[in-house]
């Protein structure tokens, strides 16, 4: 795996020769994702409401709430897969109310419970994948997404025969198989072992490293939280309640001993 990064005053260019280039460059933005006074409702119910959120490029950004909080509404929102009931949503500048289609080409998406057909294998999976995705001849694509996951001896393995975690793996390389910009994660961890965990957990980061991807994860599982995430926002009863840099974060509650603490802290308050 290479990058090449390029940084000048006013534009961050990044290109990808995982698999030639990168179709990605960013001449404005400082921020990755920004919604404003973004407002899911079901009639009298309000899901989510005025959520104001902004994440920086090459962030990996952590999402908090109880059940019911509003946490899988706003990934829905962000990858134009619910159509908001006011507000705006905006992924590295393009505006999902004028171009959806635009989005989904700069985003991946990996859902709690990725979709798979348990029939086929790991590489008829990911052919089907790469054909909605738009990817002509991907098999070298996906043997190079497979190796950089350490996955390419499960290559021709139907995916009836997976774990949870070896299922996530899968998930994990169809939503990067078009090189996206933004990967959102919705409750990646969820099911797994602890080992499980720590592989996904090493996945993340090797990603947001290495290709400088902007991750969105909502996620319970606070101890991956702190090892994992550059920033964090905590909703409660579908209002963004805190966000901040996770060193912030810490350092503005000495009293606290864990990001446990002060997530419940936050989320006890008046």
């Amino acid at each position: 795996m290479k990058s090449l990064y390029v940084f000048t005053e006013k534009s961050i260019c990044r290109l990808s020769v995982l698999s030639g280039t990168r179709p990605y460059c960013d001449t404005m933005n400082e921020f990755a994702i920004v919604t404003k006074d973004l407002t899911k409702s079901y009639k009298d119910v309000v899901a989510l409401e005025n959520l104001n959120l902004s994440v920086r490029q090459g962030e990996i950004f952590g999402l908090l709430g109880h059940n019911g909080a509003g946490k899988t509404t706003t990934v829905n929102l962000l990858t134009t897969l619910l159509v908001p009931t006011s507000g705006t949503v905006e992924i590295e500048g393009v505006d999902s109310s004028k171009s959806a289609k635009d989005i989904r080409k700069l985003i991946g998406y990996l859902p709690e419970n990725v979709q798979l057909y348990n029939n086929m294998t790991t590489m008829e999976n990911l052919r089907f994948f790469a054909n909605l995705s738009g990817l002509k001849k991907p098999e070298a694509r996906i043997k190079e997404v497979l190796d950089y996951l350490n996955f390419n001896s499960h290559y021709n393995k139907r995916i009836g025969t997976f774990s949870k975690g070896m299922r996530q793996r899968v998930g994990i390389a169809q939503a990067i198989l078009h090189n996206p910009s933004v990967l959102f994660l919705d409750e990646p961890t969820s099911g797994l072992d602890p080992e499980g965990v720590r592989q996904l957990r090493d996945v993340i980061i090797r990603l947001n490293a290495d290709l400088g991807v902007t991750i969105f994860m909502n996620t319970h599982l606070l101890s991956e939280v702190t090892k994992t995430c550059s920033s964090i926002g905590i909703l409660k009863g579908g209002k963004l309640a805190y966000q901040n840099s996770m060193n912030s974060t810490l350092a503005e509650f000495p009293d606290q001993d864990s990001l446990e603490d002060i997530y419940l802290s936050i989320e006890t308050a008046d």
